[in-house]
């Protein structure tokens, strides 16, 4: 019997070994869980709850929502969020980009991270590829680190991922607590989660008997000192908003390259990434072995003139909070600097009929608050 031939170059053989012995293994769990994630799903009879965050999938914030949530026992919890922090990646989705989808431990919960943007997590969550099932009784983003008050709305990462579930018809909730530099400890995350349950459980409640208004996401900021809030407070979007400050940086281009590798997928799962990576290895030898017999001769342009250089430069952006000049206490930032847990409703466009308006603030001074007292 005659051993079949390898089809494949030698050399490129040889750049897989290396490239694959790099690799983190990928265990056998592991493979179950990608090839079949809906094998861990629970009771089917429980109402499903889809989370995913801003943060990260090890952020505490999340970790302590999903605690309670799965500790509960009443939800089928399920988890979809990013790899990496995504706080301010707004609402971009990786069109052009291939995603790296990896099954995680969040405190018992069926849980992924994902490459990619929160709403590329829900998204996939809800697009009935990843789980058996395409359609949560709700999606919780949170618990965020940072408000998104005022302006701040529109670079969240979080609200987007709450935004995405209401574009697919999935009522949503989006919470952030108020994160004070040299004031706030992790332990605020779960007093937040205590502040917050009692608002999601008279959401979920809604959902399930028909009665929750749709068109609209919940946000409520949760201020820094959670359990001496001053009670909820139902608010109008402000105007507010961080100033972005750009700082020239001369040691920039490491720390460019340290967030690049920090966004880089984990676990490859594809065998033409692999492929690619080895032919690049092989590229970069050969480049190598070929530069050290060249000349490098400065280029000369057709008149004698010298071609274009290219000048690189770093920047590295930092923000400045301002002071709101707005004073009407009834708006979202000032609740939250008052003590206030703010509740607001956020509509997908600023052109809203007033009867979606009206009756979701209806709702959230009528039922909601009747609920929590």
């Amino acid at each position: 019997m005659t051993t079949p031939k390898n089809s494949l170059p030698p050399g490129l053989v040889s750049n897989l070994q290396q490239v694959l012995l790099s690799r983190k293994p990928i265990s056998g769990d592991q493979e179950d869980d990608l090839a079949n994630p809906a094998s861990s799903e629970d009771d089917s009879s429980k109402p499903i709850i889809l989370v995913t965050n801003s943060d990260g999938v090890e952020s505490p914030g999340l970790s302590c929502l999903v605690e309670a949530l799965v500790g509960d026992g009443t939800y089928n919890v399920f988890v979809v969020a990013p790899q990496s922090d995504k706080t301010t990646s707004g609402h971009s989705l990786s069109l052009k980009d291939t995603v790296e989808v990896a099954s995680v431990e969040v405190n018992g919960a069926v849980a992924f991270e994902v490459s990619g943007s929160p709403a590329d997590c829900v998204s996939l969550a809800l697009s009935g590829v990843l789980f058996s099932w395409s359609k949560p009784l709700m999606v919780i983003s949170g618990i965020n680190k940072g408000s998104s008050c005022g302006h701040h709305m529109f670079y969240s990462g979080g609200i987007a991922g709450a935004r995405e579930a209401l574009f697919n018809g999935i009522p949503s909730v989006s919470i952030s607590l108020n994160w004070v530099k040299d004031e706030s400890v992790e332990v605020h995350f779960k007093d937040a989660v205590t502040v917050c349950l009692p608002i999601l459980t008279a959401t979920i409640r809604d959902i399930e008997k028909g009665i929750f208004p749709r068109g609209f996401l919940l946000d409520i900021e949760v201020p820094k000192a959670p359990l001496s809030n001053k009670g909820i407070k139902i608010t109008k979007r402000s105007s507010w908003r961080s100033s972005v400050c750009w700082q020239a940086s001369s040691g920039a281009r490491t720390q460019a390259a340290s967030r690049f590798a920090a966004s880089q997928p984990g676990i490859g799962l594809q065998f033409a990434q692999l492929s690619r990576d080895a032919s690049a290895a092989g590229a970069a030898r050969r480049f190598m072995t070929q530069k050290k017999d060249v000349e490098v001769v400065e280029s000369v342009g057709a008149a004698g003139k010298s071609e274009f250089k290219r000048t690189v430069k770093y920047y590295r952006a930092e923000v400045v909070h301002k002071e709101i000049e707005e004073a009407d206490e009834d708006l979202d930032y000032i609740a939250l600097q008052n003590g206030f847990v703010s509740v607001s409703p956020l509509f997908p466009s600023t052109d809203t009929d007033s009867e979606s308006e009206t009756a979701a603030l209806n709702w959230i001074s009528s039922t909601l608050l009747a609920a929590l007292q």
